[in-house]
């Protein structure tokens, strides 16, 4: 025998306002009855509904009398749900393998992990359901942190990047200390006098403001770190970064200091343009350039450098001349300049733990 049950717009929607509710506080013996309803309300089958809620047909026929005659009255219970059930540790390595799998690959249409998301996948995977702020605290149990998602290049030659880790980088690190060089790691940067936004703490509802300038200019900066010393070598420009400008920012770095120097750099046409190609042949007898697999910024700390740069010197900041911003820049690279054991000790643990590669320590 099929029941049909006639819902009104209102009433439908202050069920589905019950369900979310449900499934916020964890509580999945409502969240099966409310369901229960809404798909009578749909005209489904007992028989479909009690297979979709994994009950017995009688209890839908008894929670469906108990709607029809007290309403709403009839979706609480005496007392709360007991202590939500815990996962096994299987369950648990089995929940880290399909968040770090992603939520596509889950059978979601979505590529981003929300607590009421993984809420759905538990009781879907595991028919346990935690309350919503539960979950958050579950994740971090889990080794979990909410975080922003990065661009990574298709293009990524993973057998280049292994070779990289695992032969070319540690013969580079050999040779630099048995000729007592330099190794640098180089990079340019770009500083927006427009301004550039991050994250920050405000008021609920009162997202910081910034003004802008809205001039296009930037201050471009040539960079090179020293992977053992930490000591940062700089030079800006307001030119667009060329092989020229690059040449002669190696020049004055070469002058610096009679060491040989091992340079690693990434593919940007200006570091293998012919102009740069001849300067460093001029300068073999001191020195050796190589070259980051494509599409690897990850492999070069000094990244790590110009975001720390922009945080603290730049973001959220209004600079309504280009003079205050080359000010600002300047001041923040100044001060890793003159605090070299800065740079190495977030160069240290950016190399190991961000990329593999071992330490200068």
């Amino acid at each position: 025998m099929n029941i049909r049950i006639q819902m009104g717009a209102r009433l439908v929607k202050q069920l589905n306002e019950r369900l979310g509710n449900a499934f916020a506080q964890g509580d999945l013996r409502l969240v099966k009855r409310v369901t229960a309803l809404l798909l009578v309300a749909q005209h489904q089958s007992i028989e479909a509904v009690a297979e979709a809620v994994h009950m017995a047909e009688t209890t839908i026929y008894a929670w469906i009398r108990a709607f029809v005659l007290d309403g709403a009255a009839s979706l609480r219970y005496r007392t709360a749900p007991g202590r939500p059930a815990k996962l096994t540790a299987s369950q648990k390595q089995r929940l880290r393998e399909l968040i770090t799998a992603g939520p596509e690959a889950a059978g979601y249409a979505t590529g981003c992990w929300t607590s009421s998301l993984i809420q759905a996948l538990i009781q879907r995977e595991f028919g346990v359901l935690y309350n919503v702020h539960y979950v958050s605290e579950l994740l971090r149990n889990l080794g979990f942190s909410y975080q922003k998602a990065r661009f990574v290049s298709d293009h990524l030659d993973e057998t280049a990047r292994q070779q990289w880790r695992e032969q070319t980088w540690p013969h580079i690190v050999r040779q630099a200390r048995q000729q007592g060089a330099w190794l640098l790691f180089g990079d340019e940067a770009s500083f927006a006098q427009w301004g550039s936004l991050s994250y920050t703490w405000a008021l609920v509802g009162q997202p910081p403001r910034v003004k802008t300038t809205g001039k296009r200019k930037a201050y471009k900066v040539f960079g090179l770190i020293d992977y053992f010393s930490g000591h940062l070598f700089f030079q800006g420009t307001t030119a667009r970064f060329t092989a020229e400008t690059y040449c002669a920012f190696l020049t004055t770095v070469l002058a610096q200091t009679q060491r040989p120097i091992m340079l690693i750099q990434d593919g940007a046409r200006y570091h293998t343009a012919a102009t740069t190609r001849a300067f460093i042949a001029a300068h073999a007898a001191r020195l050796t350039v190589y070259q980051l697999p494509t599409y690897s910024p990850d492999y070069n700390p000094i990244e790590h450098l110009w975001r720390n740069v922009k945080r603290g010197h730049t973001h959220n900041r209004y600079f309504p001349s280009f003079e205050a911003l080359v000010q600002a820049v300047e001041a923040g690279l100044a001060h890793f300049q003159h605090h070299s054991a800065e740079v190495k000790q977030l160069m240290g643990p950016y190399l190991a733990e961000t990329v593999g590669l071992p330490s200068a320590a």
